[in-house]
């Protein structure tokens, strides 16, 4: 065992040696990796620290009333903006992942590559993912609540924001597609499957990875929304229907903060807010786990 672990630290040590004297020969590669490091650090410090600022300021102020079903001045309760958070985003994705993976379907598998129309949907929906979200709330705004008349309804912000999510799923969509090999479509077509049977049966499958990012990255700007939501949804603390107001957690958050009357329950809620975007996303990692493993 000693005489394993002798030779095993010499194989270390020549390697880093190596490296060393790799790193003599491209100076350039050791400042990279210095930066790459620092960036690496500085990442993961910030997001401990922005974690731990929000669980030390806000579990000391969680308590049981801030659970109850009916929100009044007196409990806070953050119980309607949670249930209306789970259903946003359930209501966004219905509408947003269905028409983005066809529109990345389409774009890879259908249209010529290539072609003019295919390059000014991809320039669209950059140009579109990097519009600020205060945008879509202010389009969402003249749209439903003004020219359709709707007001504040809690469809008019789920039709919004999966506008403003809905380049960010055909983006990854796409290049998730892109990313298969053109092997499985010859091998599919050599075996005489047709052109819809290869793309779900082959290709989605294969790109399930790619397309779940895109879809909990969409989701974490979901949750985290507040401006397209007070110009579209309201911020009305209860459960609504389609027609009528209703906040998320992010919106009751800034409702809380913007009053001044209730920073203590603020911190609480961004602790739940927190627990919410994490139990999420490891659900969406467990569906698509079970979806590659079929």
């Amino acid at each position: 065992v000693l005489q394993c672990t002798a030779k095993e630290e010499r194989t270390v040590m020549e390697k880093i040696k190596g490296q060393l004297e790799s790193y003599k020969e491209q100076p350039f590669s050791l400042v990279l990796r210095f930066l790459m490091w620092i960036a690496t650090f500085l990442t993961v410090g910030i997001t401990v620290c922005i974690v731990g600022y929000i669980l030390i300021r806000g579990i000391p102020n969680l308590s049981p009333e801030m659970f109850a079903w009916e929100y009044n001045t007196e409990n806070v309760s953050m119980m309607p903006a949670i249930i209306n958070t789970v259903l946003m985003v359930l209501l966004v994705l219905l509408i947003a992942v269905p028409v983005g993976i066809g529109a990345a379907i389409y774009l890879v598998e259908y249209a010529k590559r290539g072609s003019k129309l295919v390059k000014l949907v991809r320039i669209t929906a950059e140009t579109l993912s990097g519009i600020p979200s205060i945008v879509y709330g202010l389009f969402g705004y003249l749209l439903f609540a003004t020219t359709f008349r709707w007001g504040y309804t809690f469809l008019g912000g789920a039709l919004t924001l999966a506008i403003m999510i809905l380049p960010l799923i055909l983006r990854t969509t796409e290049e998730a597609l892109k990313a298969v090999p053109d092997s499985f479509r010859e091998g599919s077509f050599g075996l005489g499957a047709g052109s819809l049977r290869t793309i779900f049966r082959i290709i989605l499958p294969s790109a399930v990875p790619g397309i779940v990012s895109g879809v909990i990255l969409g989701i974490g700007r979901v949750v985290g929304e507040t401006a397209a939501l007070m110009y579209t949804a309201g911020t009305i603390a209860k459960v609504p229907g389609l027609m009528s107001s209703g906040r998320t957690l992010a919106v009751h958050m800034y409702a809380l903060l913007s009053e001044g009357l209730y920073m203590k329950q603020a911190y609480a809620t961004a602790v739940v807010l927190l627990v919410v975007v994490l139990l999420i996303n490891a659900g969406s990692g467990w569906i698509a786990k079970k979806l590659t493993k079929r």
